[in-house]
């Protein structure tokens, strides 16, 4: 059966690795199924290419000369570059294939390499980066809501979003209703909520960048909330 071409929107595909001949075949190969690739003998050529916001999708070999494919993982993630990587290797084990993917690589492939499922692998790789660079700029939207809002609309938000009523949250606050009413409103306005159920799930998107932030942040750093000071 006839598989779909990629389309544009699918960005390029980097292959890295230091034969040429492996490089040359993949390149081709992808290339039938409509992928536009950008080949690289090493990692380190590789990240002289590369800049931030870059799209697309790595493939690796694990084992290179200079920096392995494994330390170009933590220097991508170091740099905050969120390209999804598949690992190849003419010497893989399941140890070095459960350390890849538990650092977020898609998949890993021995060579030989079975085209199909190779392609199949970038495919779902490339859905799944669009999705979450997506979900990324929604966030980051929000976040920039949340920073127009005064400390006191974010406390109001705050017990809002828990349900407290404004003359509860007035009481908690010690100001009169129609104040609080005054700061529901403008809460509303600055994070462009239609309601209360769209409040509670922005909230729910910003808590979730957040967690994603702090994961992501490297050990000794703090991560990167999204609250401005108010």
């Amino acid at each position: 059966m006839q598989q779909s071409r990629a389309s544009l929107r699918d960005g390029p595909v980097f292959i890295i690795d230091d034969e040429p001949a492996v490089l040359d075949a993949l390149r081709l190969m992808l290339g039938t199924f409509g992928y536009a690739c950008r080949t690289f003998l090493s990692a380190e050529e590789f990240l002289a290419a590369v800049a931030p916001g870059t799209l697309g999708c790595v493939i690796a070999d694990v084992r290179l000369p200079g920096m392995s494919g494994l330390d170009l993982q933590k220097e991508l993630g170091r740099r905050g570059y969120a390209l999804p990587m598949i690992f190849i290797s003419a010497h893989g084990d399941i140890r070095m294939a459960v350390a890849t993917v538990k650092a977020g690589a898609v998949d890993f492939f021995e060579k030989p390499i079975d085209d199909a499922l190779l392609v199949d692998s970038l495919r779902h790789a490339l859905l799944r980066e669009d999705v979450e660079r997506n979900a990324r700029d929604r966030a980051n939207e929000l976040a920039v809501r949340l920073q127009r809002l005064t400390l006191r609309e974010k406390e109001v938000m705050a017990l809002v979003i828990e349900g407290f009523s404004n003359a509860a949250i007035g009481q908690r606050l010690g100001i009169s209703p129609r104040t609080v009413e005054h700061y529901r409103a403008s809460v509303m306005e600055k994070m462009q909520a239609r309601n209360l159920s769209d409040l509670v799930r922005t909230s729910m998107l910003i808590d979730l960048s957040r967690e994603r932030s702090d994961a992501a942040a490297p050990e000794g750093t703090p991560g990167a909330g999204v609250e401005g000071t108010g």
